[in-house]
């Protein structure tokens, strides 16, 4: 069982030494090669270099990609608070089939007590006047960290691109199991956030693989270019096997939009978020 690094508040050198760990071993930003300045030492770097594995059959964006690069949970670092997400939304604009590297502009719209809002703009790096998409979320503080806890070092995977890259999906341990749905396995430290529950990352991926697995199923393709995401975190995902249960619903002018909902089966199949999705085909 992982520990919840709440427990170590009153142990600032304890704290510090379990952030750093947990920090650098978490897969979500790491797998991407997203570098977050309130967060790791080194020169400030809001790029994202895109390869095959970010981009869906038609070689657009995957809603989970820059879900990850902009979690927008109100700009409130780990070294401030205990951040938890509680709502992200993303529209997609332009599905930048020929961008090589997105910009994240972060601008954040308040920080209270315990609430914090953010959006971004995502941008073409290369073109910045070229507008990718847009994102904004809301974030919740669970808890306040010792005083005193340093900015760390970075340490990105080294991924190169090639079509033998897995899809996200099976990078962050899903899988199609043969019951038919979607799922991740048991919680475990690469893909857990410091408090001790599912990350984000890993939530993101598996939800739109979900949805577009369902849509393409109503629709015949899988030539789907997602236009729109909407997540709830309504729980703390804490033990797994995390399953994804989705209802695709067809619309009009090429459209079809999926509902999808993650439980977690190990703590009485509990309910931990939902999200819906729009595509185009």
């Amino acid at each position: 069982m992982l520990r919840d690094i709440r427990e170590l508040t009153n142990d600032p050198e304890a704290y510090a030494a379990e952030l750093r760990r947990r920090w650098g071993g978490l897969l979500s930003y790491r797998y991407i090669g997203r570098f977050h300045a309130s967060m790791d030492n080194g020169e400030p770097d809001e790029t994202v270099t895109l390869r095959r594995d970010m981009r869906n059959p038609t070689g657009g964006l995957l809603l989970a990609v820059l879900g990850i690069a902009s979690p927008d949970s109100g700009g409130v670092s780990d070294l401030e608070a205990v951040p938890n997400p509680v709502i992200w939304s993303g529209q997609i604009l332009d599905p930048g089939r020929d961008v090589q590297r997105i910009e994240i502009n972060t601008e954040v719209l308040k920080q209270g007590s315990q609430m914090a809002y953010s959006r971004s703009t995502i941008v073409d790096a290369d073109h910045p006047e070229r507008v990718l998409a847009l994102t904004e979320g809301q974030g919740v503080s669970i808890g306040v960290p010792p005083e005193g806890l340093q900015k760390m070092d970075h340490v990105p995977l080294e991924i190169v691109d090639s079509p033998e890259l897995p899809p996200l999906w099976q990078a962050f341990g899903g899988s199609r199991r043969p019951d038919g749905h979607w799922a991740l396995p048991e919680l475990s430290a690469e893909v857990a956030s410091p408090d001790a529950a599912l990350h984000i990352g890993p939530q993101f991926v598996i939800l739109e693989t979900t949805a577009l697995d369902a849509a393409g199923n109503a629709v015949g393709t899988d030539r789907l270019q997602g236009t729109s995401g909407h997540v709830m975190f309504l729980a703390r995902g804490k033990v797994g096997p995390f399953r994804v249960e989705a209802q695709p619903l067809v619309g009009a002018d090429g459209t079809v939009g999926v509902r999808a909902t993650l439980h977690d089966e190990g703590n009485g199949d509990k309910a931990i978020t939902a999200a819906s999705y729009v595509f185009r085909y």
